[in-house]
């Protein structure tokens, strides 16, 4: 019997087909968030990026275990189900909230606060089996505090306000990032966090500038003020982390923890190899 689990959040999907506790597959596509996406959207990725590669296991799977950014109601698991059942057929599909998958990789059956800190930002605490209280997330317009999105999006009001250093407002501009390029991005194609998120790349290159250090550690420090405060005995429980923004920039992660009297736990890049183990 084989299992398909696919760990998505809005930038890329990471898939790994396992057969008998051993990985046969393991493959990587963009991202879907049902908020953005169709099920016909979402179907036709798969189609034209995975199905390709595990065609000739395909006749093995027995289940398919989807986790996903967006996957918080019942309608938006719908439209991921709907996709799955449009590019799977009849394969039997469990589409869940990536903030379980968060929980279950970094907590395992341990008490823990467990965040996501990727393209968009959530957080949960976990009491080893279930989540039992969220802050709810609401996206990059309103919330997703310590995110790529909102980094980006941070960056861009300051170049925008005329409030970049001058060494900074060059560099970004050089490699492409204009007004019109930016408005363009944002209010005429798709994905507008994806695209936000992708300003991290920029800012990447100067992780020693104490301008966009002190940015991004003020947008940790707003996460934690406005989600991880929020939980029942948070400054006695670890605050884990997971995804590419916490797991980058740790050191700054963990400063801002520390100084709102929080303990950081775990740090990882990505949920899928908790999630190996979770259904080996």
């Amino acid at each position: 019997m084989s299992i398909l689990i696919a760990d998505s959040g809005s930038t890329k999907t990471d898939w790994v087909l396992l057969q008998n506790n051993n990985i046969i597959i393991q493959f990587q596509t963009i991202g879907f968030n049902p908020y953005f996406q169709s099920s016909e959207d979402i179907s036709t990725e798969i189609k034209s990026l995975l199905l390709p590669v595990i065609i000739d296991q395909l006749d093995t799977i027995k289940q398919i275990a989807y986790y996903g950014a967006g996957c918080s109601t019942p309608d938006k698991i719908q439209v991921v189900k709907q996709g799955l059942y449009l590019a799977f057929g009849n394969i039997p599909s469990e589409v869940n909230h990536d903030l379980l998958a968060a929980a279950r990789a970094l907590c395992g059956k341990e008490n823990g606060i467990a965040c996501i800190l990727g393209t968009g930002s959530n957080s949960c605490l976990y009491n080893g089996v279930n989540v039992i209280e969220n802050v709810p997330s609401v996206g990059y317009f309103f919330g997703d505090h310590g995110s790529g999105a909102v980094i980006g999006k941070t960056f861009i009001q300051y170049y925008f306000d005329d409030k970049l250093p001058l060494h900074l407002k060059s560099a970004f501009e050089k490699v492409g990032y204009h007004r019109e390029v930016i408005l363009e991005n944002m209010y005429k194609k798709p994905m507008p966090s994806r695209y936000l998120a992708g300003v991290c790349l920029f800012l990447s290159n100067y992780n020693n500038d104490s301008f966009i250090k002190e940015l991004i550690k003020n947008c940790f420090l707003d996460f934690f003020d406005a989600q991880v405060s929020k939980y029942t005995n948070a400054l006695q429980l670890p605050v884990n982390s997971v995804g590419s923004i916490g797991y980058y920039y740790k050191e700054l992660l963990i400063e801002a923890a520390h100084q709102k009297g929080f303990t950081i736990g775990n740090i990882i890049k990505s949920p899928i190899e908790g999630l190996i183990k979770f259904h080996s």
